[in-house]
């Protein structure tokens, strides 16, 4: 589509209008859109032909640049009409800075990278073809939505001709350690956890390989896990309130697996259902995961843990199908900021030592700069944090100066200013290696 021009897209925001939209698309609505952007941006809302639904925003001082926003997950929920309108409101500082903004709900619920990938891709395109073509475009990813756009730069950065379609990648608290690799502790969760508990299944119900997380044709909800969780555990009471078997093992397992007691639940969420959806969607019920030759140390009987806990093994087509949907190769066609917080509770800060690795193996260590901050919180970063990462991204595609963390994080201070937030980045810090976040080591 022929680029409208100021004068044209301020008249579409100012109104909206449905007619413009249909105009271009056989679905899109005019939507109020979250209040934090309500007196600057108009938006809309699209559903595509896969089951996706679009939500975009256009500030009337539009700079005529773009940020595609991937989300994090993956979901437990079916696609809504109104998926993505709180994280709308939670990166609004985008909008406020005079980029457009559109994000994509994904087709389903579920686990699948790639599937996330091309619906993300897709939201970009509908970008171009049905509002205007954006001088610059910057993909956002956050959390899991962070490994969709390690994967979607690799892939879509360029197009086959050479055209440019992302000119930069923003990525906060992503899980770019992939797939293989960041699922990798919640299968041994999965056995650790009925080591201890015994009853997912209880010993009396159908007993099945614990890589699925639990079997296909499980109808068990979010709810029922929880259940069954404190029911071993008592996760859920106060301390006083567990009995001393429910308090035994539940220090086993935290000592064991590392992570916050709080939690417990959300990673047995991954190490149930997710599996289950790895299991059915990706590698042809085949195991894509290894404990043979792990010990696992911290329990008040590694021994007994070692010797009882059950041993799965991984199908090599299995590991390679999860790899090709959800590990990044490092091959980057587009410079990356990376932010992550050094106290991160869900997606540990050590997956950026993976992902440096992998793009320094590639080649593409001059095309990403990862920084650091402290927020005891996932996805926390502030305002001036974010408004930072994002201007030295951009200066960095427009003028060719490659950022450093001690340059953003002066850039946070100097913004500072604007916010009533705090900038909390530490430049100096380095991640240590991946493997040395959870209890993994060699049999004795």
């Amino acid at each position: 589509m022929r680029y409208l021009g100021t004068a044209g897209l301020i008249a579409f925001v100012a109104i909206c209008t449905p007619a413009f939209a249909q105009e271009k698309t056989s679905s899109a609505d005019a939507v109020a859109g979250p209040k934090s952007i309500t007196d600057i941006a108009g938006c809309f809302s699209a559903k595509q032909d896969t089951g996706t639904y679009l939500l975009a925003a256009l500030p009337k001082n539009w700079s005529g640049n773009l940020v595609v926003f991937a989300h994090g997950g993956p979901a437990i929920v079916p696609p809504m009409s109104t998926y993505s309108e709180l994280d709308l409101n939670k990166y609004s500082f985008a909008v406020k800075r005079g980029f457009a903004w559109i994000a994509s709900s994904y087709r389903r619920e579920g686990y699948g990278v790639r599937m996330a990938v091309e619906d993300t891709e897709d939201a970009r395109r509908f970008f171009v073809d049905h509002i205007a073509r954006p001088r610059r475009t910057i993909l956002h990813g956050a959390s899991y939505g962070g490994l969709v756009s390690a994967k979607l730069l690799e892939m879509y950065a360029r197009s086959a001709d050479g055209t440019v379609n992302y000119d930069g990648g923003l990525l906060n608290s992503g899980f770019v350690a992939g797939a293989p690799l960041g699922y990798e502790f919640r299968a041994d969760l999965r056995v650790i956890y009925q080591y201890y508990c015994d009853n997912l299944p209880h010993p009396e119900e159908p007993q099945y390989p614990l890589w699925t997380g639990i079997p296909a044709e499980s109808k068990m909800t979010l709810k029922d896990l929880q259940a069954l969780v404190n029911e071993c555990t008592g996760v859920d009471r106060a301390a006083d309130q567990r009995s001393e078997v429910q308090k035994q093992k539940l220090a086993n397992i935290l000592a064991v697996m590392r992570f916050p007691q709080a939690l417990l639940v959300r990673h047995m969420q991954a190490a149930t259902l997710l599996l289950r959806e790895i299991a059915q969607r990706i590698t042809n019920g085949r195991s894509a995961f290894s404990n043979e030759g792990v010990y696992y140390k911290g329990s008040s009987d590694d021994v007994a843990l070692n010797r009882g806990v059950a041993r799965v093994s991984a199908d090599p087509r299995a590991v390679a199908a999860l790899k090709a949907d959800g590990m990044p190769t490092g091959s980057l066609q587009a410079p990356v900021v990376s932010i992550h917080s050094i106290n991160d509770p869900q997606v540990a800060v050590e997956v950026q030592s993976s992902y440096r690795e992998v793009v320094d193996a590639a080649g593409n260590r001059n095309r990403l700069v990862q920084a650091f901050t402290d927020e005891n919180a996932h996805t926390g970063q502030s305002t001036p944090e974010l408004s930072a990462a994002l201007e030295a991204l951009m200066q960095w595609v427009e003028q060719g100066v490659m950022p450093t963390p001690q340059a953003i994080a002066a850039s946070c201070e100097r913004l500072r200013g604007s916010f009533d937030e705090p900038c909390r980045y530490h430049p100096e810090f380095m991640p240590k290696p991946y493997n040395t976040r959870y209890a993994r080591g060699e049999l004795k």
